[in-house]
This record gives structure tokens, sequence and C-alpha cells, in this order.
């Protein structure tokens, strides 16, 4: 890749003044940033999935998948820094950045929830020939994250699709009457056979994996499933090598 301009980009608050091309930038009302390749391919950016269906919890010993998903991506985040790469979330309105400061700038914004049942991947930020992670239980419409995959397959963007799940959402663990809710209370279903349920829902949440699966493969992504009752150190090990390009 070396050190090859690629590309202006309007400056976004955090930019050093020494990044600024005050040549380009005086042939307009707005300061530019010169980027080069070799530091779009320093960023690793990533999507969590803060949306009303992560703040599930089957037991009250098990974290929720927002919790889960949130310690993930900030531990990949602080050995990425230590790596010297640069880190950022796509809906934080900066670019990637490094050190402290960054950090507790994502720590920060991890801590936001959305008011929507199932969230949907934002791209405001994804710089080409960067890295991505998306974090999330992808229970909801596949439809924007296939959209997203493309998009970052336009911009030569590669990286990883995380999966955290419950595991009762895994094991579906319900027999006899049972009102299921959606986390928001949005939605409603009463069941008085539950137990004849089970094998259509394990046959869909297969079907739902499969995809996501072909997805990564077709894009050059990777896919993963952690579940909230396992530890987390075994899926920080495989996010951190799969944009290692070793997982």
């Amino acid at each position: 890749m070396g050190d090859t301009f690629w590309q202006y980009r309007t400056a976004q608050p955090g930019d050093p003044a020494r990044t600024i091309d005050w040549r380009r930038s005086a042939r307009s009302d707005t300061h530019f940033v010169a980027e080069k390749e070799w530091q779009a391919a320093q960023s690793v950016v990533f999507w969590v999935d803060r949306g009303q269906s992560m703040q599930f919890s089957s037991d009250r010993n098990i974290v929720t998948k927002a919790d889960r998903a949130a310690l993930l991506s900030l531990a990949a985040a602080i050995l990425l820094v230590q790596a010297g790469e640069r880190v950022g979330l796509t809906d934080m309105g900066i670019r990637p950045m490094r050190g402290e400061v960054q950090l507790g700038r994502i720590a920060e914004r991890l801590m936001d929830a959305s008011v929507q049942d199932y969230g949907v991947p934002d791209l405001s930020i994804l710089p080409r020939h960067s890295r991505a992670v998306f974090v999330s239980d992808f229970l909801g419409d596949p439809a924007p994250v296939e959209e997203a995959l493309g998009t970052a397959a336009d911009r030569g963007v590669q990286g990883v699709l995380l999966q955290v799940l419950d595991p009762s959402e895994e094991a579906f663990p319900f027999d006899g009457r049972t009102v299921f809710h959606s986390v928001g209370n949005t939605l409603e279903f009463e069941t008085r056979k539950a137990g004849d349920l089970r094998e259509r829902y394990l046959a869909r949440l297969m079907e739902r994996k499969e995809r996501l699966a072909a997805m990564a493969d077709l894009t050059g992504w990777r896919f993963h499933t952690h579940h909230t009752g396992d530890s987390p150190s075994s899926a920080l090990l495989w996010l951190y090598q799969a944009l290692e390009g070793r997982g």
C-alpha cells in the first residue's frame, strides 16, 4: 500500500493542525486533510449494535448482550491502539484515532442505547481500505447488514462479523405456556406449547447463521458466534487474530 495519496477529506473535530493541507484548503472556505492509503490501512472502525434486543439476558448471573459486546469491542480497541492502530466507532462523527482520549470517547459512546428493537449498521465513518468490526446479535432484518457489507466491499474494507447471543437464544429452553416479549415491549407472542416451536426456531437460527457466514465469505470478511455464558477471553482472542488475518 505504501504512503500513496488517495483522497482529500473535510477536516473533522480532533484533526491535528499539522494534518491539514493548507494549499488545498486555501482554494475553499473549508479545511481539507490529505489522507494516504497507509493511514487508512491502520484504521479499525467498530459498529456495535446498541438496539433494545442487545439488552437481553436470560439469567441475572449472565451479562446482557450489550454489555458483552461493549466489553469485547473496547478491549479489542485497547489492544489495537497498543499495537499502533487507529480506532473509532462508525457513528462517532470523527475519524479513527489513536490514544487514551479516543478510547475514552469510545467507552462513553458505548454506554448509549438505542430506542429501536434492532440496531442498523451506521457507516458514517468508514475509511477506504480500512478494517471494520460489526458486533450484534444479528437477529433483526438482515437486509441492512447485507447493504452495509456491500458498501464496505466497495470501499475496499475487510473485517469481521461477531454475533453475540444469550445461551437461551441458542438452546430455546422453553416449554408449555410461555409469553414472549421483545426487550423494548413492542412485540408480544403467547403460546401454550412453546416446546413445539423449538425445532422451527433452531432451524431458522441456523439459517440466519448460514446467511451471515455466506455474506462474510462473499465479501472476504470472517464470521463468528459468541455466547454471553462463555468467557469473553476466547472471543477477544478470535477477534484480534481475525483482524490480524490469523483467525
